[in-house]
């Protein structure tokens, strides 16, 4: 696949489109074997990620994605984005990159997810985000 834009173009308007009713439209832009990485979930096939994208709005049902940024270097395609929601009664935002790999029809064949789960979402945790903070701080005075 030469001219990847097409194909970055719909799986971005997928993405900042995606509802818990649209994640059924995963096929149309995801290989059936595809393979998605983030911090917490590396699985292969597209029902395995489906179920993570139906999970992650029973965690955060008001959750979206807004991409900014969209580079295209040879076969592999790179998106900035932002997510936001509300987790545990507060504003959760995350922003985070993305490497996409597209098979020859366009779809995506693997899409790993580059973000700080320490900062961004550990830290917010009661117990273990006090821990993670005073390490942080106890790291940087060095």
């Amino acid at each position: 696949m030469n001219d990847l834009a097409p194909a970055a173009r719909a799986y971005v308007a997928f993405y900042e489109s995606l509802t818990p009713e649209t994640v059924a439209n995963l096929g149309n832009v995801v290989t059936d074997d595809v393979r998605f990485k983030d911090p917490f979930n590396d699985v292969r096939g597209r029902g395995a990620y489906a179920a993570i994208l139906s999970h992650m709005f029973k965690a955060v049902p008001d959750i979206s994605f807004k991409v900014s940024h969209v580079a295209i270097d040879g076969e592999v395609c790179f998106l900035r984005w932002r997510s936001e929601g509300t987790l545990s009664g507060g504003p959760w935002i995350v922003d985070g990159m993305s490497e996409l790999r597209f098979a020859p029809d366009g779809r995506v064949r693997e899409h790993i997810d580059h973000w700080d789960a320490a900062a961004q979402f550990y830290e917010r945790l009661p117990i273990l985000g006090a821990l993670i903070r005073f390490i942080r701080r106890r790291v940087a005075e060095r």
